[in-house]
């Protein structure tokens, strides 16, 4: 249909996101899809037995806009416990509808029209969109390759006085690299003195390979310009349920709620009342490591033999790949074409750079069942 509307986009380089692309690619080739970001295996019984008692017992309505209490209470005492830093169940907590939806209302709270975002690149492809859609301006520094380390000295040429935020994703995705303690003290150093907010993008802070995970919790002068989101999408393999949660001073999560009670409002209350019941175990973040590492370990061993070229996996569920001894391709034209004539889906890393920066280096996910990474393996090691 025809509108006789004249649409001028707030966003008119953006198209349907490479996950999207990606993901149905691989349906409609029957490819093993080992691109999008989810598990093909089900979470515990127990938690859905959890929400399935809170629908029963007539838990059904509207939760709080800040989430119930008593998974906010879980929340602070989950973070205490792993970082030391006590958030404030009340005022400092809030659940959100997944972690996309609480970066994008961090940045639509703070970025005003003309301010600038640094973030690094392979950047998560959500940020840059949200920051532009508010009027703000993304300002890039590059992770170096092939070990995605950040470049301080470059960061510290960006900062002016239109940076308002600075965007960290450890563990790293699309990287899988991870933000040392000392990258955490030259982010304090650097933002010494500022009005910069910090936002963390820490969705997968339970799956760090090497040392404990650096969150901005840990650090308490991060932590007092900081909002930091994770994601049980991401721990508790329910990415479908959309629900997350972000913590941070008082100050910024007062800001941060006036406007996600008008672009969200509140978060799916049975749900919320069975993750805060799932959450009592520790056991079920903490374990969570060692049964990625597994498979990782596995599907590392499925490309011994391939011509893959495997870069070093220090967090997420997510595993990179040179593919220089295969083809030289870019990275869209070869991940199309291991869709279509090898029968794996995988991501393009190029998608993660502003100017289609392309190492030829793919992604793969790893979040799958053993017999799923066997059987991609076997395509993999012929290719």
């Amino acid at each position: 249909m025809l509108s006789p509307v004249a649409v001028d986009s707030k966003l008119p380089w953006v198209g349907t996101t490479i996950f999207t692309v990606m993901s149905k690619l691989a349906a409609d080739c029957g490819a093993i899809n080992l691109s999008q970001g989810f598990p093909d295996f089900q979470a515990e019984p127990a938690l859905f037995d959890a929400v399935h008692r809170a629908m029963l017992s007539g838990r059904n309505q509207y939760a709080p806009m800040a989430g119930m209490p008593e998974l906010r209470q879980g929340i602070a005492d989950k973070v205490a416990a792993l970082y030391g830093t006590r958030y404030d169940v009340d005022a400092e907590i809030t659940v959100t509808a997944g972690a996309t939806q609480a970066i994008y209302t961090a940045i639509a709270a703070f970025v005003r029209p003309g301010d600038e975002v640094i973030v690094f690149e392979p950047v998560y492809d959500s940020y840059v969109p949200a920051i532009e859609t508010v009027g703000g301006r993304a300002v890039y520094s590059r992770l170096t390759f092939p070990d995605y380390r950040p470049d301080w000295n470059h960061v510290k040429s960006l900062i002016g006085p239109r940076t308002r935020m600075i965007i960290v994703n450890t563990p790293n995705n699309p990287s899988c690299s991870l933000f040392a303690a000392e990258d955490m003290a030259v982010l304090a150093e650097l933002t010494r003195d500022t009005d910069i907010v910090v936002l963390g993008d820490e969705v997968y802070e339970h799956i760090c390979y090497e040392g404990a995970h650096q969150s901005l919790c840990r650090h308490p002068e991060l932590a007092a310009r900081s909002l930091v989101v994770s994601s049980f999408g991401k721990t508790y393999h329910i990415t479908g349920w959309k629900i997350g949660y972000v913590v941070g001073p008082q100050p910024l999560m007062t800001e941060f709620r006036k406007v996600h009670q008008f672009n969200v409002f509140t978060v799916n209350t049975p749900g919320q009342l069975g993750i805060a019941e799932y959450l009592q175990d520790a056991s079920r973040h903490l374990g969570l490591v060692d049964f990625y590492r597994q498979k990782r370990d596995f599907f590392r061993e499925q490309l011994q033999g391939s011509r893959f070229e495997l870069l070093p996996c220090r967090g997420t569920y997510f595993q990179l790949a040179r593919y220089g001894a295969i083809s030289d391709k870019p990275d869209r034209e070869f991940a199309e074409w291991m869709t279509r004539a090898v029968g794996v889906a995988v991501i393009p890393v190029s998608a993660f750079y502003h100017d289609g920066h392309d190492d030829r280096v793919v992604r793969f996910c790893f979040a799958k069942k053993e017999e799923t990474l066997a059987a991609a393996g076997e395509r993999l090691r012929r290719v």
